[in-house]
């Protein structure tokens, strides 16, 4: 998820009680909500480098931990000032906890398991940006605030000091539960919605429900055949045409593919997509060379990718350049 939807939760965790675990528990969770996307650093050394560290070990379960403690360690060095160690620790670990767990319910999916295995696991229930999520929240936010105010204009005339807005924040945290349980059942309609039709005469080998950011009726399927791909919009509400689909046919793995997909900078991009659509297309500036490209269905349109790796072959089916690039939008 993003990070505003991150620090709000480390937020409404301290406002819900876990502040009285410990001295400074507020910036404890904001940073340990947040602590888990240390890995931006790795954007420094270029964007496959980032593609590479990205929700990598840092959103593993064996550095929760680590995670943890760091942002304790952190605040006591700033703040020059006591905590209680085992409750910092322990509120820490839960808003670390928070954000793999929200990580965790989109679509670009989180590797628990590293270093052991690099496997990645998602629920694909809610966009990276989630426009209902961030609505409650803001509601959670002023709430309190607002109904602080009009409390203190009615009965004295002044305006007393904001509350905490506990009953707020613990509302706000119970509705993100209950919001991703709905939508894990809609996921799950929609994805037997979705394989439990033909295309083209073919019947599905997997298929996907990526979800909109505003309307959770409305999903983007995703469909895999052994030599094409069907994408179509689903609703869940008016019924599924699966005739409707766009067929996106898979190229032959001709040489030039293959020498593509060989390449360092094609392995790196596919043990993350998971959805990859391949073209292979006439080199503009190399006499008998091809530019092959793949990006991940997931993320953006065939129009629109979010991010497009590519691999200039020339006739003698030699890599001669490389890249990897984020397109109109970038997933987080």
């Amino acid at each position: 998820m993003d990070n505003l939807t991150h620090t709000a939760v480390g937020l409404f965790l301290s406002r819900a009680g876990l502040n009285r675990w410990t001295p400074r528990a507020t910036a404890i969770l904001l940073l340990a909500a947040n602590a888990p996307d240390i890995d931006i650093v790795a954007a420094s050394r270029g964007s496959l480098n980032y593609l590479h560290y990205h929700r990598h070990l840092s959103h593993s379960l064996l550095a929760m931990p680590a995670m943890a403690i760091l942002p304790v360690l952190l605040v006591r060095w700033a703040g020059r000032q006591p905590v209680r160690w085992a409750g910092a620790i322990a509120a820490a670990f839960l808003a670390v906890a928070s954000h793999l767990l929200l990580d965790w319910t989109n679509s670009y999916g989180i590797r628990p398991w590293l270093p052991f295995s690099a496997q990645w696991v998602q629920l694909d229930l809610n966009n990276v940006v989630d426009l209902w999520i961030w609505a409650v929240f803001l509601l959670a936010l002023i709430g309190p605030f607002l109904g602080r105010l009009i409390t203190s204009e009615i009965s004295s005339g002044t305006v007393q000091p904001l509350s905490h807005g506990r009953g707020s924040a613990i509302f706000a945290l119970i509705f993100v539960l209950l919001y991703d349980c709905g939508r894990g059942v809609l996921n799950a309609r929609a994805v037997a919605a979705l394989g439990s039709r033909v295309y083209q005469g073919v019947a599905p080998s997997r298929v996907a429900a990526i979800p909109s950011a505003a309307n959770p009726l409305r999903w983007r399927g995703l469909v895999e055949t052994p030599d094409f791909y069907a994408v179509a919009d689903l609703d869940l509400e008016a019924g599924f045409d699966p005739l409707r689909a766009a067929i996106l046919h898979k190229p032959d793995p001709g040489p030039a593919l293959e020498a593509a997909r060989r390449s360092s900078t094609f392995q790196e991009f596919l043990r993350f997509s998971q959805y990859p659509l391949w073209r292979v297309l006439p080199a503009p500036d190399l006499e008998n060379g091809r530019l092959v490209e793949a990006f991940d269905l997931r993320f953006g349109t065939p129009q629109t990718p979010a991010f497009i790796v590519s691999a200039l072959v020339d006739a003698n089916l030699r890599v001669v350049r490389t890249s990897f690039h984020w397109g109109s939008v970038r997933p987080r």
